[in-house]
């Protein structure tokens, strides 16, 4: 049967036999099997085969994986009947999905308005890091976009006045003067900020930083002014790093019919189309929550009237009339959201280029990291995207929908958690959930500064799930590839099922990754087990260099490490303008594939030649 995803039942191309123990079989016995067993496998083998030439439908949904104690101590389980072995293959013939170049996209929270990082942003290693993901959409959005001021005024550092003493004054002249700098380049403006200015700014957001987290949890929200300068140094900081800018409008300007009031958006349309900048817009943020934000609800009717009339506006403008306009982009899509959904793409599903939505994974309080591990949090995104996709589907068809503002956690994230390697076994696999159930762009929350759901701290230095977007852009390409399984296994024990924690994901290389030729595949793999797996190509895979990149916690922390390496090498940036060397450790023909414990691999099969990865 074809799936198109794998969790245990799930894998990769062409033919591939997943060897699951839970004792480890040692080398010599798998490779040294008698010829008699050989051949007794060879036609069980053959068997399982013929049950795959039977054409079934493309499947979405994931099979709860199926495994069994081991044997007691001491008690031989004869022959193979000691192993699981899963027969697997990829219908190489054409990709299941093709998705946007952009698929893994990059969003920043107005909040770094308030707290002082947006003047920071030309930052040459920011901007680094962030052409690192690029192609992406940068999303400029959040619960604060319904905020937001717009103010014409060109320079807002100079209307600061003087801080609170001699210190934070300096600090203040040091942003006056960086700004004067940074207007004298031509094109891409970047700076080199002293380190004293950086630490100035540091605890100057720390203590800012408590008065948001404050907010976030009172659901009461101050205004925040975005002025011209401030655009001018997001679209600076866009237009630097090859990321198409998404910008949030505010939805909670409202007339007294509850009607929304365009006069501020009118100005700021005005000021980007005056200044050229090329900006897609979407507008307001998870209005399904509106009433217990602010005490006033907006319906799905006013609300498709809202971006009808945003619509209107961007055509009145010309440099604008063709920009693209995202939305509705409601909440989780529990009972109220999902309303709202349906609501909105009956009377405006025409209106807007893309459906968005959005989804957090738990609650920011949660403290344990085996949270992290749980397969059926992760089981929890197909069960949403499903729900999404019937009531889009139920009003048009042929709209992209995407996942937008997408966190572990909600309320900023998890201190000392959702910012480590344990967080990245949710991410790589909402990476691959969402691309083999149709997601055109996922928008990851937040790409610095807020919260504990970043990429890259408040020092620029990359985070555990920075590293592996990394690895996610330069090897996995648009072009998502169907699974079909099947498998030998004993007889399932009452009470012993347990769900897939061996989930395994298949696209064509990246076209983009000159070091692989055209018709490459590359497998990702995420082994949540306590112990190692083996992995057995075959079939047109047996006799196919693969390149392994598999990712580990560094250092003693383990899962709450905040630094990765990557096949042994601790992943650091070399200066502010040189990745580390992105090596792969090369895995002669036939060799199986060993996946360490609660580690994340991507194996790249070179010179496949594979019909659905050559165009």
């Amino acid at each position: 049967m074809y799936r198109v995803g794998l969790t245990l039942n799930h894998f990769a191309e062409t033919f591939v036999i997943l060897t699951t123990s839970h004792r480890t079989p040692s080398r010599t016995r798998t490779e040294e099997m008698p010829n008699a067993l050989t051949r007794a496998c060879s036609s069980l083998w053959i068997a399982s085969l013929a049950s795959l030439v039977v054409p079934t439908v493309p499947s979405s949904s994931y099979s709860p994986a199926v495994y069994h104690r081991g044997a007691p101590v001491g008690v031989k389980r004869p022959g193979f009947m000691e192993r699981t072995l899963v027969l697997l293959d990829v219908n190489a013939r054409s990709p299941i999905r093709v998705l946007n170049d952009n698929f893994l996209s990059l969003q920043l929270d107005p909040s770094i308005i308030k707290d002082g990082w947006l003047d920071f942003l030309s930052s040459k290693r920011l901007v680094t890091l962030a052409r690192g993901l690029s192609p992406a959409y940068l999303r400029f959005g959040g619960k604060r976009t319904d905020f937001l001021q717009f103010n014409n005024q060109k320079n807002l550092a100079k209307s600061r006045g003087p801080g609170p003493d001699y210190y934070l004054k300096n600090y203040e002249d040091d942003i006056v003067r960086s700004d004067i700098a940074l207007d004298k380049q031509n094109g891409c403006k970047v700076a080199n900020h002293p380190d004293i200015m950086l630490e100035l700014q540091r605890e100057k957001a720390a203590s800012t930083q408590l008065v948001l987290l404050k907010e976030q949890l009172s659901n009461i929200y101050s205004n925040i002014t975005i002025t011209a300068r401030s655009l001018d140094k997001l679209y600076n900081f866009a237009d630097c790093t090859g990321l198409h800018l998404v910008l949030g409008l505010n939805a909670l300007q409202r007339n007294p019919d509850n009607s929304w009031n365009t006069s501020s958006t009118l100005s700021l349309l005005k000021y980007g189309a005056g200044k050229k900048y090329n900006i897609s817009w979407e507008l307001g943020n998870e209005p399904n929550a509106y009433r217990s934000m602010v005490g006033r609800a907006v319906n799905s009717t006013q609300w498709a009237q809202d971006y009808g009339k945003l619509r209107t506006l961007l055509q009145s403008v010309r440099y604008y009339h063709k920009a693209h306009l995202y939305g509705p982009n409601v909440g989780r899509p529990r009972k109220n959201a999902l309303h709202m959904l349906d609501g909105f793409m009956r009377n405006a599903a025409s209106v807007v280029d893309a459906v968005t939505w959005q989804h957090y994974f738990m609650d920011g309080r949660v403290k344990k990291v085996e949270d992290f591990l749980k397969t059926r949090l992760m089981d929890t995104l197909t069960e949403q995207i499903n729900k999404v996709i019937q009531v889009v589907k139920a009003h048009t068809s042929g709209k992209k929908v995407w996942l937008g503002g997408l966190g572990p956690a909600w309320t900023g994230g998890i201190n000392n958690l959702s910012h480590t390697y344990a967080a990245g076994f949710l991410w790589i696999n909402t990476l691959g959930v969402a691309a083999v159930q149709g997601i055109d762009v996922v928008l990851r929350h937040s790409f610095f500064d807020y919260g504990y759901t970043h990429l890259v701290d408040q020092n620029f230095n990359p985070l555990p799930d920075y590293w592996v977007s990394l690895i996610f852009k330069r090897l996995v390409g648009p072009k998502v590839l169907a699974v079909r399984v099947a498998g030998l296994q004993r007889k399932p024990q009452p009470g012993r099922v347990i769900r897939d924690k061996l989930r395994i994901y298949a696209h064509c290389t990246s076209f983009s990754n000159h070091n692989y030729a055209r018709g490459s595949i590359t497998i990702y793999i995420i082994n949540l087990h306590r112990s190692r797996k083996k992995i057995k190509l075959a079939g047109t895979l047996r006799n196919k260099t693969v390149h392994q990149y598999l990712l580990q916690p560094y250092g003693a922390e383990g899962l709450r490490a905040k630094h990765v390496q990557l096949n042994g090498e601790k992943l650091v940036m070399l200066d502010n303008e040189t990745f580390p060397e992105l090596k792969p450790k090369t895995l002669r023909a036939g060799r199986t594939i060993t996946m360490p414990p609660l580690t994340i691999g991507f194996y790249v099969i070179k010179n496949m030649n594979a019909y659905a990865c050559r165009r």
